[in-house]
């Protein structure tokens, strides 16, 4: 018999979204191992390149493929630097507490992806109404995000209101995943059951993943003969791309090293216009996922940048890592150690963070080394991702659980 696993995450997104696709690479796995999968997402996603076809219905179910649904929730286009994009969080929870039961298979598995946390609530009485296994996953420790990257107070109101639900989902839950490796310091004080935590951290699949060539408008943007510094992805707060830019203004009188940063995010605007004028730098819209190993290929080392917070102890599991490693490009990182993916492959080199002169000199480390080096640098990235971080591999992390 078939086992029906469905997916509640508003920001899950198809290969077509171009942002989100996590739990749709998991399922590809997972179809070829006897499930069915539903995906629950918003109508809506401010990430997303390409926004879901719905009939306008609460619920528009779509086939993406044998095996693979997705069911998108109606919600309404939200501004995402507002308090309306918190709203549309509580709509969606809510309206899947509304959700047809004939319409859909009876789960054996319901998958709950934060952040969003208030889906916790709808997940929960699903998995009791259906007898479901609940698994609750998280991607982001909320509310220790806004509270270490943002300030807030943890007796600001929606933080209180987050913790209670993490603290909720932790302790409901059959199983917690996390794709933080040393999460579970904090997790299993809460959940009070240290057998719960299992971590699966993020990934990337070559044969899914796709290399779609850019288009010649955006590769003329890249300068020629030039030492590329890249970046892809959001540009703002939690990647520290502040000490980037100064680093860029630093290197101004370097022709030989020119910055390219691809994406789009809220702290972008301001960027453009602090490094208005210098000749090493230029900016790039976002663009496809199927596109970026392509873009990738026109580095000559990648960055990766995070604050020196608190909140990184847990781990990360960014996505760009992979990215970069699947590429075979070195990377430059400016962070604390660890034990990420750049400090256990020794795909790079990684200096201190918050401080552009460091990150400087890490640039003209990585220039000065020879073609053999950062092509070693390259390998050991891409052999280190491609056995621990492919999405097979951690699809059968998963079918434990399931």
């Amino acid at each position: 018999m078939k086992k029906n696993i469905w997916i509640i995450n508003q920001t899950a997104g198809t290969p077509n979204s171009g942002w989100g696709e996590r739990h749709y690479f998991l399922s590809k796995y997972w179809v070829k191992q006897n499930c069915n999968v539903t995906i629950f997402s918003g109508s809506y996603n401010h990430l997303f390149n390409n926004q879901p076809k719905t009939s306008g219905k609460l619920f528009t179910s779509e086939k993406i493929e044998e095996g693979i649904a997705f069911c998108w929730v109606k919600i309404k286009r939200y501004n995402p630097n507002s308090v309306f994009k918190l709203w549309s969080m509580i709509v969606f929870a809510f309206k899947m507490l509304f959700l047809p039961k004939d319409k859909f298979e009876k789960p054996h598995a319901i998958i709950i992806s934060s952040m969003p946390l208030f889906s916790i609530i709808p997940a929960y009485f699903l998995s009791r109404r259906f007898k479901a296994k609940l698994i609750f996953e998280v991607r982001d420790l909320w509310p220790q995000t806004p509270i270490y990257l943002k300030g807030y107070s943890k007796y600001h109101p929606v933080v209180i209101v987050m913790a209670w639900l993490e603290r909720f989902g932790y302790r409901k839950a059959n199983h917690i995943v996390s794709v933080l490796p040393n999460a579970y310091h904090y997790i299993n004080n809460i959940s009070n059951n240290p057998d719960k935590f299992n971590y699966i951290p993020n990934g990337i699949d070559e044969d899914l993943v796709g290399n779609e060539i850019l288009q010649t408008s955006i590769i003329n943007k890249i300068p020629q003969e030039k030492f590329i510094v890249g970046y892809t992805g959001t540009i703002g707060m939690a990647n520290a791309m502040e000490f980037l830019i100064e680093a860029v203004k630093l290197l101004k009188h370097n022709t030989k090293i020119h910055f390219v940063l691809v994406g789009d995010g809220y702290l972008k605007k301001q960027f453009i216009g602090d490094t208005k004028g210098l000749p090493n730098i230029t900016f790039i819209d976002k663009i496809k996922k199927s596109q970026v190993q392509n873009m990738i290929s026109y580095f000559d080392v990648c960055y990766v940048g995070r604050y020196n917070s608190p909140l990184y102890r847990h781990g990360v599991s960014y996505n760009k890592y992979f990215d970069y490693m699947l590429a075979k490009k070195p990377i430059l990182e400016s962070s604390s150690l660890i034990k990420d993916p750049v400090e256990l492959s020794d795909c790079g080199i990684i200096v201190e963070p918050e401080d552009p002169k460091t990150i400087v000199d890490g640039i003209l480390t990585i220039y000065n080394k020879s073609s053999k080096e950062l092509d070693n640098f390259g390998m050991k990235g891409y052999k280190y991702v491609k056995k621990y971080h492919n999405f097979e591999y951690l699809s059968n992390q998963y079918l434990k659980l399931l």
